[in-house]
């Protein structure tokens, strides 16, 4: 369990609080989209509960350790992707035998399949990739470590389109039941459909906090014609019709969460 209580964090030099008396508690056992538009925190939310960052107050804790004191039994089980990162001039052969040992539960089966998917070898010279493939092989390093938290910022830039694709089938494959994913991004197609809770962040507060399933359970979400738009709660035209938010009815089937639309809909206050 991660639990964010009553932070508040600024950037030294900064006169704006990134966080302000800010709590959150997330569950184990899920994978988080979070979700947010720029500067309203996500990465350094992220970086919080890596203990990257600390805050000014209040605490981060990771199954009741505060992550600001980096103890290596709480290290060993983190493990974050940033948005932009530099890879050491080696193999990643050579990378895996220095850095493996950090993870007791690091899988060297997982790492091979992961690359399998990625169409990468171990034998790939670490600065001589692209930014699509540097990030193909971290997160295959990422996955393979096999920790109880894994947090992930904007995991698909970068990535082409089959990229993507492959991206969503390794992280559904390979997350095992006793873990924790936060997927940070702006990118909401490439990953609506691995997420189980989203969060919405907006200045210094959450905007939305809420399963998947509970939205599904609550909301439908489709495609209307302008007849059809009396209990619409929120709507945007599009090409195959009107985009729209409207409570489900108890007899109508479960829709897919449009996270776009969900997205647009919560910032505007209409959710």
């Amino acid at each position: 369990m991660i639990e964010v209580k009553n932070i508040s964090f600024k950037y030294a030099g900064g006169n704006a609080l990134v966080f302000d008396d800010f709590s959150l508690t997330l569950e184990a056992n899920n994978i988080y989209g979070l979700l947010g538009k720029n500067g309203t925190g996500k990465s350094t939310l992220l970086y919080l509960i890596a203990g990257l960052l600390r805050p000014k107050k209040g605490t981060v804790c990771f199954d009741s350790i505060e992550t600001k004191l980096r103890r290596p039994e709480t290290l060993q089980d983190i493990f974050i992707v940033p948005e932009e990162f530099d890879l050491p001039s080696m193999s990643l052969r050579q990378y895996v035998k220095i850095n493996a040992p950090f993870y007791p539960r690091f899988s060297h089966e997982v790492l091979e399949a992961c690359l399998n998917d990625f169409e990468l070898t171990m034998d790939v010279k670490l600065n001589a990739l692209s930014m699509g493939q540097k990030k193909k092989v971290f997160m295959s390093f990422a996955m393979a470590a096999n920790t109880k938290l894994l947090l992930m910022d904007e995991p698909t830039n970068g990535l082409d389109i089959p990229s993507k694709s492959q991206f969503r089938k390794v992280v559904a494959q390979y997350m095992t039941e006793d873990r924790t994913l936060i997927i940070s991004t702006h990118q909401v197609h490439d990953v609506e459909a691995l997420l189980d809770h989203i969060l919405i962040l907006s200045q210094q507060k959450l905007l939305l906090d809420a399963s998947v399933a509970e939205i599904a359970e609550k909301y439908t979400f489709e495609y209307r014609s302008p007849e059809q738009m009396n209990d619409v709660i929120y709507a945007e035209p599009s090409l195959q019709g009107n985009a729209v938010i409207a409570p489900r009815k108890e007899d109508s089937a479960e829709t897919q969460v449009n996270l776009e639309l969900l997205f647009n809909a919560v910032n505007e206050g209409k959710i």
